[in-house]
């Protein structure tokens, strides 16, 4: 299978019932214009039948503070367990005006606020295909040029059942074909200890004064609170 993935803990609500969160890692962008993503969920998930009804959800990114929250949404159940409230998080209004029920998770640096587009059946997992309306950014993790710093916000990735930090800088799009762009020779030195260092987190920073995958991501305000570990 397809291994690193992003970790993201997926937030959704019905009329009249409490918030959940969801913890999935088949998740990725499909589309630039319009701006679509897609989540895939099994059946017999608690969010499956809450996601399908309601028609909408926000996803939220995963930082290393954050993730203990991740892992407790990904192995209990909305069921019988008020994930908000068990894990310290805060539920917060969405920010594009589009969506009615599903809240964002105000800790996360980024939240992704979605509309179902589609429903595919494809078998173990049904996947949601959807049009995404707001990137909303947490303004503390926006550099001085206004570009959100991944370094500064620890993500996390997911491989084969194991949460990962980020590791270094290697390159930017299209820097193979760029003059003077050979790797020197600290880093082929550094490639080739890579697996016996430590890691140094590195800083990977899309611009959010663009459009971002046709959507300008902006600054939101963001609680802080903390999780109850």
């Amino acid at each position: 299978m397809l291994y690193p993935l992003p970790a993201v803990m997926v937030s959704c609500a019905l009329e009249g019932g409490k918030p959940n969160i969801i913890t999935v890692a088949w998740a990725g962008t499909v589309c630039t214009n319009p701006p679509m993503l897609s989540i895939s969920v099994r059946k017999e998930r608690y969010s499956y039948h809450i996601i399908k009804e309601s028609g909408e959800f926000v996803v939220n990114l995963v930082t290393e503070e954050l993730l203990r929250a991740c892992d407790f949404c990904g192995v209990k159940s909305g069921r019988d367990t008020d994930k908000f409230a068990k894990t310290g998080l805060t539920a917060g209004a969405a920010q594009s005006g589009r969506l009615r029920l599903a809240p964002v998770i105000a800790e996360s640096p980024v939240n992704i606020e979605c509309t179902v587009s589609q429903m595919l059946d494809l078998g173990s997992h049904t996947m949601f295909i959807a049009n995404v309306h707001s990137v909303d950014v947490d303004p503390r993790y926006l550099d001085d040029k206004g570009r959100f710093d991944l370094n500064a916000a620890h993500l996390v990735a997911y491989s084969h059942g194991e949460y990962l930090a980020l590791g270094e800088k290697l390159g930017s799009f299209g820097y193979s074909v760029r003059k003077g762009a050979r790797a020197t020779a600290s880093q082929t030195q550094k490639r080739d200890s890579r697996s016996a260092a430590p890691q140094k987190k590195g800083s990977v920073s899309p611009d959010p004064s663009k459009k971002r995958g046709g959507v300008p991501a902006r600054p939101s305000k963001k609680g802080n609170g903390k999780i109850q570990q």
